[in-house]
C-alpha cells in the first residue's frame, strides 16, 4: 500500500514502514506544506501525520482510498475523528509514551519561571554579570508551595508524583474521580476548579482540548488566582485565553506564566513575547530522543496494524461491528 509520512522519522522507524509499503516521506524539519500534503494523500492508503497537520473534510475529500490515520501525538484535536469514522477511516494516537518527558518539562518550566532562569541566562550571556548582589534576580522558592494540577491523566499524575521531592502539597481538579490504582504514588486532594485556582501557588494544565476546555483559563479564572501565583501550560494552547493572560501578566494580576503551547500556534498573542514575567518554549514537551523515537514507532505500529486489517493498539474509533481480534 501507499503511505504518506508528513514529518521526519528516525531511520529505524522509516525502515520498518518501507519494508512493507511504499512510503512518501517528508525529509525536512518543517511541516509538510498543506498543498503538498493534499496532493500526496490523493492516492494513499495510510497517513502518518503530525499534530501540526489538519485532517479535516478538505483532506479527507482528497483521499478516497485512505484507510488509516496514525497521529504522532497523544492529543488529536487536529483530526476530525467523527468524520473519519463516518468514512470508515481508522484513527490512532500515541498515549503513554510521552508522559515522563512532558512531566519533566513541566517541572523545568516551574523552576525556570519561579527562579528567573531564562532572564538570568540572557543577562549572563550579554556580559552584564559583573558582581553578585543580594537583591538581584530574586525569585520564588518552590519547596513547600501548593501545586494545583488541572487534569489528572497520565501526565498530571506524573507531575504530581514529582511534587513530593519539593515537599509540595498537591491539590487537583479532575472531571471524574480517580480510581484507586491511579492515585497511587502521590498524595493529593481533589478540589473544585475555583478552589484550586484560589489555593494554588502554581497552576499547571494537563487536560485535552475539547469544546468544554477551550478557554477554561479565561479572564475570570485568572482573576481567581493569587497575585503571586504562576500558570504553567504544557497541554494545549487554546485551553488558555491568551489575550486575557497577557492582560493578567501586564497588570500583575498573576506573578508569571510558563508556556510550551499557544492558542494560535506558532503565533503568539500580541504583547506576550515582550513580557519579562513569562517563559516561552516552542512546543517541546515530548522533545527527547527517547520519547520521539517511541512516539514515531508507536504511530508506525498503529498504522501497520490498521492497514493489515487488525485493531491498532491505540485506535480511537475501532468499529464495534468488527471483532477486536481481527
Amino acid at each position: 500500500m501507499r503511505i504518506v509520512v508528513s514529518g521526519r522519522l528516525p531511520d529505524v522507524v522509516r525502515e520498518r514502514l518501507e519494508a512493507q509499503h511504499e512510503v512518501i516521506l517528508n525529509l525536512h524539519d518543517a511541516p509538510m506544506a498543506r498543498a503538498d500534503l493534499l496532493d500526496q494523500v490523493a492516492n494513499s492508503d495510510g497517513l502518518l501525520c503530525m499534530i501540526t497537520d489538519r485532517v479535516d473534510a478538505e483532506l479527507l475529500d482528497r483521499a478516497p482510498n485512505l484507510k488509516m490515520v496514525a497521529n504522532c501525538g497523544v492529543g488529536y484535536d487536529n483530526i476530525d475523528v467523527a468524520d473519519c469514522s463516518r468514512r470508515g477511516i481508522l484513527v490512532s494516537n500515541t498515549p503513554g509514551v510521552l508522559t515522563e518527558a512532558t512531566a519533566e518539562l513541566t517541572w523545568a518550566l516551574i523552576l525556570a519561571i519561579s527562579r528567573n532562569v531564562v532572564s538570568g541566562d540572557a543577562y549572563t550571556r550579554a556580559g552584564r554579570f559583573r558582581f553578585w548582589a543580594p537583591l538581584h534576580f530574586l525569585g520564588t522558592e518552590v519547596s513547600g508551595k501548593t501545586l494545583g494540577i488541572i487534569g489528572m491523566g497520565r501526565i498530571g499524575r506524573a507531575v504530581a508524583r514529582r511534587a513530593a521531592g519539593f515537599q509540595m502539597p498537591v491539590c487537583y481538579y479532575s472531571r471524574s474521580p480517580l480510581p484507586e490504582d491511579a492515585a497511587a504514588g502521590f498524595e493529593g486532594e481533589a478540589v473544585s476548579f475555583d478552589a484550586l485556582l484560589e489555593r494554588a501557588d502554581f497552576v499547571t494544565l494537563h487536560l485535552p482540548l475539547t469544546r468544554e476546555t477551550q478557554h477554561l483559563i479565561d479572564a475570570a479564572a485568572l482573576a481567581r488566582m493569587k497575585s503571586n501565583a504562576f500558570l504553567i501550560n504544557t497541554a494545549r494552547g487554546p485551553v488558555v485565553d491568551e489575550t486575557a493572560l497577557v492582560g493578567a501578566l501586564r497588570s500583575g494580576q498573576i506573578a508569571g506564566a510558563a508556556l510550551d503551547v499557544y492558542e494560535n500556534e506558532p503565533a503568539l498573542a500580541p504583547g506576550l513575547a515582550e513580557l519579562d514575567n513569562v517563559v516561552l518554549l516552542p512546543h517541546m514537551g515530548s522533545a527527547t530522543w527517547e520519547t520521539r523515537t517511541r512516539m514515531t514507532a508507536l504511530a508506525a505500529e498503529n498504522l501497520l496494524a490498521g492497514l493489515a486489517g487488525r485493531q491498532p493498539p491505540n485506535c480511537l474509533n475501532w468499529p464495534s461491528s468488527r471483532s477486536a481480534d481481527t
